[in-house]
């Protein structure tokens, strides 16, 4: 399968294009002009898009999309919105439009109800309305909500349901593993999940 990632030179995104590699499925990283592409495997193929201005065709061609891209903790409420809400929402249509089979979607938790979250909140509300954008999309879904995470590789002990510990942590690597997973696996349809790496 051809599936773009949306923010495939990030941290958790690289392990995602990897882990997509391991499983047979050509993946297609998006990125921005200019973008740092060293992190990725060698022959990668790459679409050029911002999450702030996409192209209408980003999607074209693709047979799933996971989003995993994040604005990052260094930027403020309006870039926040701009990538984690508006960018996810207008991927989840141009996807739908480009007949994609399944959209991946990272959020985390506390996406579910983010009200009162703390300096997180503004976050974790872009976050949830970029997931109820896609729950009522159409599009066949899975959504993964971990818990903190981690920059380890995890060796794919997770724990998932609402019995997650929110104080613990998610690897990356277990992430992107079920990120991978996600875009075949029946179990994941229609699914949001919360997690944890144990």
């Amino acid at each position: 399968m051809r599936i773009l990632v949306a923010g495939a030179t990030g941290k958790t995104g690289r392990r995602v294009i990897r882990a997509l590699q391991d499983r047979n499925h050509s993946p297609v990283a998006l990125i921005r002009e200019g973008s740092d592409t060293s992190h990725l495997p060698e022959g990668v193929e790459t679409r050029t898009g911002d999450l702030t201005d996409l192209p209408q065709d980003v999607a074209e061609g693709m047979h799933a999309v996971i989003f995993a891209a994040g604005s990052g903790s260094k930027t403020g409420p309006e870039v926040t919105d701009q990538v984690d809400r508006d960018g996810a929402i207008n991927l989840t249509d141009l996807s739908k439009k480009a007949g994609v089979s399944r959209f991946v979607m990272l959020s985390s938790v506390g996406a579910g109800a983010p009200e009162g979250t703390g300096e997180m909140e503004h976050y974790l509300k872009a976050k949830h309305d970029a997931d109820e954008h896609l729950k009522a999309s159409g599009l066949d879904y899975a959504i993964l909500r971990p818990v903190a995470l981690t920059d380890d590789d995890g060796r794919m002990q997770v724990r998932l349901g609402d019995d997650v510990d929110t104080d613990g942590g998610a690897a990356r690597g277990d992430v992107a593993n079920l990120l991978a997973d996600a875009v075949t696996n029946p179990e994941w349809s229609g699914q949001t999940k919360l997690m944890q790496s144990l």
